[in-house]
């Protein structure tokens, strides 16, 4: 069972808070993927690219290995669900929330119904001006005036 105060929580979450590291494990869940591949995309250097990758990779969320010269990524999807039993419990704490504000909604609406719409509004006269207020209303000043003088150095 997952803890709701687990440490490892916090981790997953400002890993997954970030869009291109969301990006990311989009990507490697279609397939293993290199870790220039996984940075094409994204039009940053190499260096900042890493930085997330190693916010991933302390979440748990992907895991590196090297082949050669070349370091491949692959999606670790357990913390994940660990992420997605930590919600439901939230899941189920609003859905009951909201099914109470129906039922009471609904009560409501039984002791004093909404007025009919069936009701068509009458339109406003056709010379008739948009704003009740007929003073004109004067255009704001500008937040800076003039350059004031300037010190001589």
């Amino acid at each position: 069972m997952v803890q709701l105060s687990d440490p490892d929580l916090d981790l997953v979450f400002a890993a997954l808070a970030d869009r291109t590291r969301r990006d990311v494990l989009i990507a490697l869940g279609q397939r293993d993927r290199s870790v220039s591949e996984l940075a094409q995309p994204h039009g940053m250097s190499l260096t900042g690219f890493m930085k997330h990758l190693r916010v991933l990779e302390a979440a748990g969320l992907i895991a590196r290995s090297k082949e050669g010269r070349v370091v491949r990524c692959e999606l670790s999807a357990g913390p994940l669900q660990e992420a997605a039993v930590w919600l439901s419990h939230y899941e189920k704490f609003w859905t009951a929330r909201l099914d109470a504000l129906g039922r009471y909604l609904y009560r409501q609406e039984e002791v004093t119904p909404c007025p009919t719409t069936s009701q068509t509004p009458v339109p406003p006269p056709v010379n008739a001006p948009l704003s009740a207020s007929s003073v004109t209303t004067r255009s704001r000043q500008k937040r800076s005036g003039a350059r004031g003088p300037t010190r001589k150095r």
